[in-house]
């Protein structure tokens, strides 16, 4: 038991500083470019502070201003690619002992995207997927590692037309037995909307919403878990 136990610690220690970024959108198959209409943070490294604006769109995410806003019809698959570092072979996407979530919101800017901070109660889950098969302990995580970083959602054809902000995050849960431990990866793209409809969705804050007690936040995953539930409440399907 110690020995298992030792051998964790030094698996957790060892894959600690293997922090990974989004790069990459695509749109209905077409990869935008690197780092295109992307928000680029100054570096890798995770938030782990659930009450800091870093939460919203990463550090220095607040504004978008040397962003590009990527043209995009309603209903759209967009896929979200995320890697280590500037690079898409030679290693995996992401350290394969970074388990747990992955999760996309979307919220309406009020004028354009490049001027939106996302802060305040306008952002809507449309995308959640956590512990897939509690008897092999395979994560989200796993299936964007096995599919070169990449995982895809479908913008909802009843979202208004309009500029916004989409917000991948993967929760990496390998530390998280105590807060702050969870380490949240966050990259925001901006897109503009055509078509749509007149729906109205539910939303939340981010920061605001998540909190240290949330069960998908503070857990042994370690642990026989058998069960998890994600922070931020239901997906919205539109």
């Amino acid at each position: 038991m110690k020995l298992a136990f030792f051998s964790l610690l030094a698996f957790a220690a060892a894959s600690v500083n293997a922090h990974f970024t989004m790069q990459y959108i695509w749109v209905n198959g077409a990869d935008q470019g690197h780092n295109v209409d992307v928000r680029i943070p100054p570096n890798n490294n995770p938030v782990t502070d659930l009450t800091s604006k870093d939460l919203t769109c990463n550090v220095n995410g607040l504004s978008g201003a040397s962003t590009g806003t990527a043209a995009i019809p309603a209903g759209a698959t967009i896929t979200f690619e995320w890697h280590q570092h500037d690079q898409r072979t030679g290693e995996d996407a992401i350290s394969g002992g970074h388990k747990g979530p992955v999760q996309v919101y979307i919220a309406k800017a009020p004028s354009s995207a490049a001027s939106f901070d996302g802060q305040g109660a306008v952002w809507t889950k449309i995308y959640s997927s956590g512990l897939l098969n509690a008897q092999s302990q395979q994560w989200a995580t796993d299936v964007v590692n096995t599919n070169a970083g990449k995982h895809s959602v479908t913008i909802p054809a009843s979202l208004p037309a309009g500029q916004y902000l989409l917000r991948a995050e993967i929760i990496a849960l390998h530390v998280a037995q105590s807060y702050p431990g969870a380490q949240f990866y966050i990259g925001c793209a901006q897109v503009n909307i055509s078509g749509g409809g007149s729906a109205n969705p539910p939303k939340i804050a981010l920061p605001g919403a998540y909190k240290s007690t949330d069960p998908g936040i503070t857990v042994n995953i370690y642990n026989n878990l058998q069960s998890y539930t994600a922070p931020g409440g239901a997906v919205w399907s539109g």
